[in-house]
């Protein structure tokens, strides 16, 4: 009985780390992987730990098993934090606020879904595709909110 025990909490173990999504910080990583992938990037303008709207996204969608395996098939995912409690480094600092003016970001949580360029700096030729923000009705019709402009 404990041996079947011990295997049921293993493969829930697995089933639950599978469906985490890694969300990036680094928009050079993203931006790499984007390229690589040819799939666009998700870039979610937040306020984490002061943003109301913001954790209910989170909780609501983005933590949910539906999100995680449409933002694996279909996007590279990319954090841009603006916290109040929580210490940045000045290097993301100085590119989510980079990020948050090339996008005329004015409110949290903006989710803004967009390609990049093709050569060496993919920071040139940014291509956005749509935005959207925290939308009522949990994954799925968040999911259909942005998958329109896929």
């Amino acid at each position: 009985m404990k041996k079947i025990l011990l295997g049921l909490l293993f493969i829930s173990t697995i089933i639950t780390f599978s469906q985490e999504v890694i969300w990036l910080t680094n928009f050079d990583e993203a931006a790499k992987i984007s390229q690589k992938t040819n799939k666009p990037i998700l870039a979610n303008f937040t306020g984490s730990d002061w943003c109301g709207y913001c954790k209910i996204l989170n909780r609501d969608v983005f933590s949910q098993p539906e999100f995680a395996k449409w933002a694996k098939k279909n996007v590279v995912l990319l954090e841009l934090d603006f916290p109040k409690k929580t210490k940045l480094s000045p290097e993301l600092k100085k590119q989510n606020y980079a990020l948050q003016k090339a996008f005329n970001v004015r409110g949290y949580p903006t989710i803004w879904l967009f390609e990049v360029g093709k050569g060496n700096d993919p920071k040139k030729e940014l291509n956005p595709l749509g935005k959207t923000g925290y939308i009522k009705g949990g994954p799925k019709k968040w999911i259909n909110s942005i998958d329109r402009y896929m």
